[in-house]
């Protein structure tokens, strides 16, 4: 018999060689996969170091109400203190300059950047002078009527609302409060008319305090309509002055720049007597303020030749003009110069009424 050698392949070798296959490949894929070291220290190097912030702490993370607040009231300090201290330091660099000191930097406010209006009116022009003498308060501002005002309030006022009242009527000279008895305006107005009264003040409130008041002018009118808002009585002010004399105060007003503005000012001006009596050093403020009007009450003190200092003698609250109509108040058949539309007339916050 004859017998053909076949070679014959052992599995160990084969083994063998897949192995030493499967370990140079995963080799070299660590080798792609690892960068070069030195490279990494060369790029480390070059490279800025990254900047470690501290951890954020946010406020609103402490959960005690009492620990919050302390904390937020001294945050206000700091800052405050932050303030006063760069406000220091600019006045001491503008010193040492002096005439070569920049000129200051006017802050871009809303009043600054205010829409022009064609209403508003020059105080020097002839127009404007004719309206002022021949208007409803020129008998007043020339000193040929003393103003009357009548207080009174809505029905079953409460004692808030009293109160502002009573220290209204300390505030304006020749001021009563009469209690309203349920009467209605139409009626009350003939009988303030037949007992010399100039101007009914009612006072409107709602949720026991003070929110509306009516500022009507007799015996023809105009009638203002206001929303009342931020009322402090004296007890709520601090560091507030004794009370008021019967002095007749000083009567600032502040903005009224528009035609409507005008009217207003001159509306408010006239619940005081035109004669002021400075020996009281009373001064009564109305401050117009992106159409809120904001009334103070002040007594100024002399402390030497050239400081003077104010006590704040209160109530203080604040006005927004609803509406004013001719005449007196008639709600029903009465003629309106001009009414609030808030959404059409607030539209714009850079455009102002008064």
């Amino acid at each position: 018999m004859d017998f053909t050698e076949v070679p014959v392949t052992s599995d160990d070798s084969g083994k063998k060689k897949t192995k030493k296959k499967d370990k140079k490949s995963k080799a070299k894929s660590a080798r792609e996969e690892k960068p070069d070291v030195s490279a990494v220290e060369v790029k480390q190097e070059t490279e800025a170091p990254a900047t470690v912030f501290p951890p954020t702490f946010n406020m609103s993370e402490i959960k005690n109400k009492q620990r919050r607040h302390v904390m937020f009231m001294k945050l206000k300090q700091e800052k405050r203190k932050e303030k006063m201290q760069m406000r220091k330091k600019r006045r001491k660099e503008r010193e040492a300059l002096g005439d070569k000191a920049p000129p200051k930097e006017v802050p871009k406010t809303i009043e600054n950047q205010r829409v022009y209006d064609e209403t508003v009116v020059d105080p020097e022009d002839e127009e404007v002078a004719f309206d002022e003498a021949t208007d409803e308060f020129s008998a007043y501002f020339n000193g040929l009527t003393n103003p009357k005002v009548l207080i009174t309030t809505s029905d079953r006022p409460r004692g808030r609302t009293v109160k502002f009242c009573q220290q209204l009527a300390t505030v304006i000279p020749n001021a009563y409060v009469y209690y309203r008895k349920g009467l209605a305006l139409k009626r009350i107005v003939p009988q303030c008319v037949s007992r010399d009264f100039t101007y009914l003040i009612v006072v409107n409130e709602d949720r026991r305090s003070p929110n509306g008041m009516v500022l009507c002018h007799l015996p023809d009118g105009p009638t203002a309509h206001f929303k009342v808002s931020s009322v402090r009585l004296r007890k709520e002010i601090k560091r507030r002055g004794k009370d008021p004399t019967q002095h007749y105060p000083e009567v600032i007003l502040n903005h009224f720049t528009t035609r409507l503005g005008h009217s207003i000012g001159r509306l408010l001006a006239a619940l005081f007597p035109q004669e002021p009596q400075f020996v009281g050093r009373q001064v009564a403020t109305f401050h117009n303020q992106r159409d809120f009007i904001f009334f103070r009450f002040h007594r100024y003190i002399f402390k030497n030749e050239k400081k003077v200092g104010i006590q704040e003698l209160g109530p203080r609250f604040t006005l927004k003009l609803r509406s004013l109509q001719k005449g007196t108040f008639d709600s029903k058949y009465g003629e309106y110069e001009w009414v609030l539309k808030r959404h059409e007339m607030d539209a714009c916050r850079r455009k102002f009424q008064l």
